[in-house]
């Protein structure tokens, strides 16, 4: 018995072609009809349009050249002081972008504990007015502290780091006032001129100003009634002037103690 002939299949493509074809057809025309229905906010549109145009042209065939550069309509990628531009285009050193919105939050943030360190050193000050300190005590601000300053003078003789006697009841009055209005870390730094130490116990400046913090550090722990988990000595040495070593008088402000008192919205 001769074999059946099978029968070709119909010419042209199959059928679940047919079917997934009419299926795309219909999501491209559900999704141009959500779009034509949504609304594009004109202003802000036009605001972008803007922006984009002033910095590269990229809504003038590119016809602007950064600098000296070439002109990126010429499709070059050469562009001079590259780095620069971008970091004037609102790019961070690190090459991202800062939303603007972050710096909108950062400057808040910093006029805030700005705000807050003013307000902390006028109670400080008021505090020094009424002990009669505000000769021997210096005071000022920034976001993160209110500094106080002691001239090295009077707390130590030359090339020394034990506290004078008369010192100790100045100390006394200033730690009474860091107890009371110190609600964040303190630190306490010694700073000196940069005349090299010779012939003394200290072989540096380091030393000297690292010594002169500790003691003071120790008396205010000791007198003060400060917790020692929140005081930090440091010696900055001779790398931190407020004035000219040229002069006796600058390097005599150099010697110095300073009080950092930072306050409660600190990242400290």
């Amino acid at each position: 018995m001769a074999k059946k002939k099978e029968e070709a299949p119909p010419p042209g493509s199959p059928a679940w072609m047919a079917t997934f074809g009419d299926m795309m057809n219909l999501l491209l025309c559900f999704f141009v009809l959500l779009f034509s229905m949504s609304e594009v906010d004109a202003t802000k549109y036009e605001a972008m349009v803007q922006s984009m145009t002033n910095t590269v042209s990229i809504f003038s065939q590119g016809a602007t050249a950064i600098g000296e550069g070439i002109l990126i309509s010429n499709g070059a990628s050469q562009l001079n002081d590259l780095a620069e531009y971008i970091n004037s285009t609102g790019l961070s050193n690190e090459g991202e972008a800062i939303p603007q919105d972050l710096k909108s939050a950062e400057a808040e943030v910093e006029q805030a504990q700005l705000e807050e360190s003013e307000d902390l050193a006028g109670k400080i000050e008021e505090a020094l007015q009424e002990q009669n300190l505000g000769d021997e005590v210096q005071i000022e601000f920034t976001a993160q502290y209110v500094q106080l300053t002691l001239s090295g003078a009077l707390l130590f003789d030359s090339g020394s780091v034990e506290l004078k006697i008369d010192a100790m009841a100045l100390l006394d009055q200033v730690g009474a006032i860091v107890d009371r209005y110190a609600e964040g870390t303190i630190q306490i730094e010694g700073h000196t001129d940069n005349v090299p130490m010779a012939g003394a116990k200290y072989s540096n400046n380091v030393e000297l100003s690292s010594g002169r913090a500790y003691s003071v550090f120790v008396y205010l722990i000791n007198n003060a009634a400060l917790d020692p988990r929140r005081v930090i000595p440091a010696g900055r040495g001779e790398y931190i002037p407020i004035a000219s070593n040229e002069t006796e008088e600058g390097r005599a402000k150099n010697r110095r103690v300073e009080i950092k008192i930072y306050n409660s919205l600190s990242s400290y």
